[in-house]
């Protein structure tokens, strides 16, 4: 669905243009959230709102979704994978919350162009 598409691969190619912002970081003490745990979050969260927004899709296609989530997640971890346990700072944050939207925009156009605009 979304992995194999050239949208993807421009994302994962951004977030490899901005691998500096995880490699050479610090984070405040008091976090104890970690880089997964964010994206965890941010791409459930993001995958909450596509699923909301399309009623319409079946249970199967639900589940692909999730399947598809599931393998972004671990290329991600296989991307960040020197970094993934490390506690996140704010600059983090707000990038992996800017790559979740982009990785739902990402569904949203597929969604559109397999389904219709139907519920415009």
């Amino acid at each position: 669905m979304v992995t194999d598409t050239e949208g993807y691969i421009q994302v994962i190619e951004y977030l490899t243009e901005h691998l500096s912002l995880f490699e050479h970081s610090t984070s405040a003490k008091q976090t104890k959230t970690s880089v997964l745990e964010v994206i965890e979050q941010e791409m459930s969260e993001q995958i909450i709102n596509l699923c909301n927004q399309n009623e319409h899709l079946s249970f199967n296609q639900r589940n692909t979704i999730v399947r598809e989530i599931d393998a972004i997640v671990y290329d991600l971890q296989e991307i960040l994978s020197g970094v993934i346990n490390n506690p996140v700072n704010a600059e983090q944050v707000s990038f992996i919350q800017e790559f979740a939207m982009l990785i739902k925009n990402l569904f949203d156009i597929e969604i559109n162009q397999h389904m219709g605009n139907s519920e415009s």
